[in-house]
């Protein structure tokens, strides 16, 4: 007898399958008494047998305590508690899961827990199937409103959610790489710091004749930045002045600029460089790029709240006023903060957006700039590392050389720089900061800027892959392209020397 998504059972039990335990001499014995009739197992996603359930073995069902022991062989494990038993008794029956021994991330691309053929699809958890466009991406119908660009939010179909990193399944997998790392910022919080005491430093620092600099490099370059945030309404309360203002009388230049940074959230510092950038002389379509391209979803309508708040004015509406053209669309898709932030990737899914990419491009006369926009825009980051590695095979050339052959100016800058966030988050910020050290004079407000930024992000990070591009230390560079105290500052930011 055979049921749907299993293979045909042999009298006596079940077959064995490769690496199970080696068959002992007849059937089990049987136990008395033995489970009442049953309707099968609770059903579950993945395809586990509906009413009617297995049959059951002459003698009934053995009792909770496991199988007696074989002879010779040791025995099976006892059964285990109740509520795990039908999940373990199921890996073992199939194989289709083992534990993973080494801790490398493994993310499963099928149907979710256990999905047998004839189960669930594969795809995202309530997703669509492979071959079906997921909703609202091109040449879908639109989805729900929960989420704009995104089909209907909270997934309606009750399968449970894809495996946990750290197991593999006889389906396809996609290996991706986490930061298993633990901290990667180079400026971490200093223990039992007190904002009452620093602000006494600092005062100190600033009062009388001339300007202890070292002391407030020490001071700012040792603390996180929510112990430096804290020394502003600290610094108020204790002398009912304003930091920045006395800090702006005392400081100048790029020494000034760096820790005026320095002081403000992260979110805040985001908002005043987009709002700089686009109201500078001249349009820093690089800083515009870079700071969308690079934060989370969250992180992005955090910095359309305060840009309203500090501005008076829409982000979206600068940015809309200030540029044109498909740069311009692809600005104002990014400052949605709507990127999906599935970890799961969908190969088949993938293939299809490279297809896409490729027939938008290199396979037609002109360029499709909207759909190279609705995928880059949209897509989360792991599925769109997976598309650059499928359009690769695909046709033999990097995604980013095939944008630079069709696009020019700054949607072309925008979406080569989109890409290589994308890949290498790190490896994108070390060259942004080559680039602004690079040549006859520095670009101190893209240096200020990631050094800042990302000095509690993936500082680490970013020295390495420097070292590793360009043979040459971040700390060495800063400090033969800077001079004075901005360099001791900056330094202290980097926070050593690989």
């Amino acid at each position: 007898m055979s049921y749907p998504g299993y293979p045909p059972q042999s009298g006596g039990g079940y077959p064995p399958a490769p690496g199970a335990y080696p068959p002992g001499g007849g059937s089990y014995p049987p136990q008395g008494g033995g489970y009442p009739p049953q309707a099968g197992y609770p059903p579950a996603a993945g395809g586990f047998p509906q009413a009617g359930g297995y049959p059951a073995p002459a003698g009934g069902f053995p009792q909770a305590g496991g199988y007696p022991a074989q002879p010779g062989q040791g025995g099976y494990p006892s059964m285990p508690p109740a509520g795990e038993a039908t999940r373990k008794m199921y890996i073992m029956f199939k194989r289709r899961v083992r534990l993973h021994v080494d801790c490398s991330a493994v993310y499963f691309a099928g149907g979710g827990w256990g999905a047998a053929p004839g189960g669930a699809p594969q795809g995202y958890p309530g997703g669509p199937a492979p071959s079906q466009p997921m909703p609202n991406y091109p040449g879908a119908p639109a989805g729900g409103p929960s989420m704009p660009g995104y089909g209907g939010g909270v997934p309606t179909n009750p399968q449970v959610p894809a495996i946990p990193v750290g197991y593999t399944c006889a389906y396809s997998i996609i290996p991706l790489k986490l930061h298993t790392k633990g901290y990667r910022g180079s400026i971490k919080d200093f223990p039992g710091a007190d904002p009452l005491k620093d602000v006494e430093v600092l005062r100190k620092a600033m009062k009388g004749i001339g300007t202890d600099e070292n002391a407030i490099i020490e001071l700012l370059g040792n603390r996180s930045n929510k112990q430096r945030v804290a020394l502003v309404p600290a610094y108020k309360t204790t002398y009912g002045k304003d930091l920045v203002r006395d800090l702006k009388s005392e400081l100048t230049r790029d020494f000034e600029d760096l820790v005026l940074a320095m002081l403000k959230t992260p979110t805040q510092f985001d908002a005043s460089e987009l709002k700089e950038a686009i109201q500078g002389a001249g349009t820093d379509e690089a800083c515009l790029i870079e700071i969308l391209s690079s934060r989370s979803n969250a992180e992005i309508q955090e910095i359309n709240k305060v840009y309203k708040a500090e501005y008076g004015k829409k982000l979206e509406d600068a940015i809309t006023s200030d540029t044109s053209g498909h740069f311009r669309r692809l600005l104002v898709s990014l400052c949605q903060g709507n990127r999906d932030e599935r970890e799961t990737v969908d190969i088949s899914l993938a293939k299809q957006d490279a297809q896409k990419l490729y027939a938008a491009g290199e396979n037609k006369v002109g360029t499709d700039e909207s759909q190279f926009n609705a995928i880059l825009c949209a897509r989360s980051k792991p599925h769109l590392r997976a598309v650059f590695q499928e359009y690769q095979q695909m046709t033999g050339r990097d995604v980013e050389k095939s944008i630079c052959r069709e696009m020019s100016g700054n949607l072309e800058s925008g979406m080569v720089a989109i890409v290589k966030c994308i890949k290498n988050t790190p490896a994108y910020f070390a060259e942004r900061l080559q680039k602004a050290m690079k040549g006859a004079g520095t670009k101190d407000r893209t240096l200020i800027r990631v050094m800042v930024s990302r000095s509690e992000v993936d500082m680490l990070d970013i020295r390495q892959e420097f070292l590793k591009a360009y043979g040459k230390s971040l700390y060495n560079s800063i400090s033969s392209d800077t001079s004075g105290d901005y360099k001791k500052l900056l330094l202290k930011l980097c926070g050593g020397n690989d």
